[in-house]
Formats: C-alpha cells, sequence, structure tokens
C-alpha cells in the first residue's frame, strides 16, 4: 500500500465523491486543495467537508503539475489533467489500496446499480459482511476500515478512466451497449473504458462475463481472470444461464445448481439478466447461491427503475427515469406487454435513435416527447409512431394521460441524460411521481 501522509493532493470536483476524497486525504496525513468550478451557493453538504481542506469555488482548476496527486471526480473530463498530473488516482484507485476486504467490481451500461443492490442482498442472506457503494450514491472510500467480507463497488466508465493498480478478486460485466460517446468520443473508446475492470486481475481472480453481448464476450479472450460466463438466452457450461424460469449454475467437477426464480419479486425482462449476472457473481466469490438466493423473495425494483408510480383510470404509470441511453430505454420498453403511450427525451449524449425506433414500433401506440432531444426523437420516430411534444415533464404526463386508454402503460423511459431540465434522473422521476400523484387526485371519486 502506497501512503498519503505528507502529500500535496488536489482534489477536482466538490460532489459527493470529492468531498468523501478531500476527507479521506486530509485525514491520513494530506496537504489537500479541493477546487470546483462552480459557486460555493450551488452545493449542498459543504458543511461535512473536513475545515482543514483548502477550497475554491468558482475559479478555474489550479494547475495539477503543483501537486504531487490528482484525485479527479468522475464528472471531470481527463484532458482537464491528465497531461499536467503527476500522478492521477480517482476515488476507486484510491479506495482499492486501503479496503482491505476482497472486492467485487460490477460495471456495464445497465442493471448496474440494481445488480450491486442484489449482491448486496444476497451476500447479505448468505451470512456473508457485505456492503455497496461506488457510483451508485454512496462513495466508495466510506468502506475503508469497515469489517466486511466483501465490498461491492458499482464502477462506471468515468471512474475507470483513472485507475492504475484496480484489481478486484470477482469483476462482472453486464453489457456494453453505446452510451456517454459525447466524453468518450466513440464507442471502442467507450468499451475500452469498461474493459479495464479486467485489465490486472490474475488468474486467482473471477471475471464473470455475459456472453450473450458480443463486445462483452469478446473480452474473454484476453481476460486474465477465470472467466465464469453468463447468458440468458442458451445454456453455458461452466457458467450459469436462464432455463425455464431458473437460474442454472456449473461449475467444473461440480454438479449443477439449479435456482428458480418463482420468488423473485423483480419485474421486467431486463432484471433477469441482472439476476444471472448477480447470482453468477454470488457463485464465482465462492459464496453458498442456494442460500444467497432467499433474498430474491424480498428485493425489488429501486426507484426511478421501472417502478410502478400508481394507477390512473385503469392506467399504469411507471417510472424508469433511469433509462438514460437507447438500450436501457429498448429494455424497458421490452419489459411490457401492454400498449404503452412513451414519455422519451432529454439530454443527447451523440447516440443513435435508430434501433430505439424499431423497437417503439412494436410496443408504441404514441410517444410524448421532452427536452433537448426531442427533435432529434421526432425525426426518428417519424411515419411509424405518432409523436407529440410537451414543454415539461408534468406536461408530458398530461398529455399521455389524454392519450392513454384503460390497460395501457404511460412509461417514463427517456433514453436520455436530465441535465437539460433537470439536477439527475431522480429529480426527473420525482417530479414524473408527482405529476401522477397530481393526476390521482384529480379523480372524480
Amino acid at each position: 500500500m502506497e501512503g498519503i501522509a505528507n502529500q500535496k493532493i488536489l482534489v477536482l470536483g466538490l460532489g459527493a465523491t470529492g468531498r468523501s476524497a478531500a476527507n479521506f486525504c486530509i485525514a491520513r496525513g494530506a496537504s489537500v486543495l479541493a477546487a470546483d468550478e462552480r459557486g460555493e451557493d450551488q452545493f449542498i453538504g459543504l458543511e461535512n467537508l473536513d475545515p482543514r481542506v483548502d477550497r475554491v469555488f468558482g475559479k478555474p482548476f489550479p494547475d495539477p503539475r503543483d501537486f504531487d496527486l490528482v484525485v479527479p471526480s468522475p464528472g471531470v473530463a481527463p484532458e482537464r489533467y491528465r497531461d499536467r498530473a503527476q500522478r492521477v488516482w480517482g476515488d476507486i484507485e484510491l479506495a482499492y489500496r486501503f479496503i482491505s476486504a476482497p472486492i467485487i467490481a460490477v460495471t456495464g451500461t445497465n442493471g448496474k446499480s440494481t445488480t450491486v443492490r442484489l449482491l448486496e442482498e444476497l451476500l447479505c442472506a448468505a451470512g456473508a459482511r457485505a456492503r455497496a457503494a461506488g457510483n451508485l450514491g454512496t462513495p466508495a472510500l466510506e468502506l475503508v476500515g469497515e469489517p466486511l467480507d466483501f465490498a461491492i463497488l458499482e464502477i462506471s466508465s468515468f471512474q475507470l478512466e483513472t485507475v492504475e493498480t484496480f484489481r478486484p478478486a470477482v469483476a462482472a460485466i453486464l453489457n456494453i451497449t453505446p452510451d456517454h460517446l459525447d466524453r468518450h468520443g466513440s464507442f471502442e473508446a467507450y468499451a475500452s473504458a469498461k474493459g479495464k475492470l479486467l485489465a490486472n486481475q490474475r488468474d486467482t481472480d473471477a471475471a464473470v462475463l455475459n456472453l450473450d453481448d458480443p463486445t462483452v464476450a469478446a473480452l474473454a479472450e484476453n481476460a486474465s481472470g477465470r472467466v465464469f460466463p453468463f447468458r440468458t438466452q442458451g445454456a453455458v457450461s461452466p457458467g450459469a444461464f436462464f432455463d425455464a424460469g431458473a437460474v442454472v449454475l456449473c461449475k467444473k467437477g461440480a454438479a449443477p445448481i439449479r435456482i428458480s426464480l418463482d420468488a423473485m419479486q423483480l419485474t421486467g425482462l431486463h432484471n433477469r439478466e441482472n439476476v444471472v449476472a448477480a447470482l453468477a457473481t454470488v457463485h464465482a466469490a465462492g459464496v453458498d447461491p442456494v442460500r444467497a438466493a432467499d433474498a430474491l423473495a424480498t428485493f425489488a425494483n429501486l426507484p426511478h427503475r421501472s417502478e410502478f408510480v400508481g394507477r390512473v383510470r385503469g392506467v399504469r404509470y411507471i417510472d424508469d427515469s433511469k433509462a438514460t441511453n437507447p438500450g436501457a430505454a429498448i429494455c424497458s420498453l421490452a419489459g411490457f406487454s401492454e400498449n404503452l403511450i412513451w414519455i422519451a427525451g432529454g439530454r443527447d449524449k451523440g447516440l443513435a435513435f435508430g434501433e430505439l425506433a424499431d423497437a417503439a414500433v412494436k410496443r408504441v401506440r404514441a410517444a410524448v416527447l421532452i427536452g433537448e432531444s426531442a427533435k432529434k426523437l421526432e425525426v426518428a420516430l417519424a411515419g411509424r409512431v405518432p409523436v407529440c411534444s410537451a414543454a415539461s415533464v408534468e406536461e408530458a404526463v398530461e398529455r399521455a394521460s389524454e392519450l392513454a386508454q384503460p390497460g395501457d402503460v404511460v412509461l417514463l423511459a427517456p433514453a436520455c441524460a436530465s441535465q437539460d431540465q433537470f439536477r439527475d434522473f431522480q429529480e426527473r422521476g420525482e417530479r414524473f411521481r408527482a405529476a401522477v400523484t397530481e393526476l390521482r387526485s384529480g379523480e372524480t371519486p
């Protein structure tokens, strides 16, 4: 472990990750300057920042060359520091150097948070001390010093840009479809960033990879860890797969284990992949998957992920605000057999909507479009799905309620980022829920 005492450290960004990094470093004897180009009045939670941390707001970032180590927040693009910094460790690299428990790391374009939270529940159900952190909201550094059998980390492509020696005992890659091309520049660069999760593994480590995804499957060829694959379409041995309402787990030299999903509370076809991946990861970590599977009976959809928020005049309203890219929205649309009134749009991340439009034709009776990408989506859907636009999510819910018929589903699955009109996907989902609640209050008894 390389210490940071007496080091001069620059933390870039003062969101939750940046604050945790600054506090962590100052507590271990470093000299810390934390900088953010936003004004101080734009932050919540600064009272939790250690008063010994020097801070700069509302000004250009200091020159990284003046510091021993730069710790960038995930939202700060590498070109802001990479060529001038002596050393760069993101919060994941920093946490890895101090967490003593085996690390289970999960990445992918879609399903990361659900899979990580499910892993936490599965491992705890099997009697292990496990806690989840990382990209899902709790900073990874909060796990340092905790008495754990497993530290479970959700890791984004942005966080993987700043790892150096990070080596998870079990690494799971769920899927890789186009996303964040506005940051990475190309799908190839994005996929390469995801693949860094496997870069430092050894043959004593495990790589849990989705064989149904060709980009993920290709990573198996050069993986140094023991590959334990999974799939939902067809069998694989050794590995994990879905078969007739159950997950089958196969290891060399052992009898297959069959785990029924009859008691599973998670809804949506896309969650089948998440459950198979999670059980494969538990098995690869050497934990009893049968005991772990008890958690399936109580684990439900996370907020803003295919979440039922209400029923009005015979119409169900579903919040999938976390569907922030076309691939996630395609999975969301596929999860319903009912006719859909689809609310979509937001900040465009440089992604194509062609495949999404193909999926919408099969399931969507009408689309209500919002945000910066509304026109681009309208062009993709032209002549295929009836569309209208709305200036806000509240107006979109009102329009959707007028279009919907009893038995339909109104689905918020934006396929885009939220930051054109909202703070984040959570705020977008909360405002959707509030609009549905308003609709319900206007129902005639």
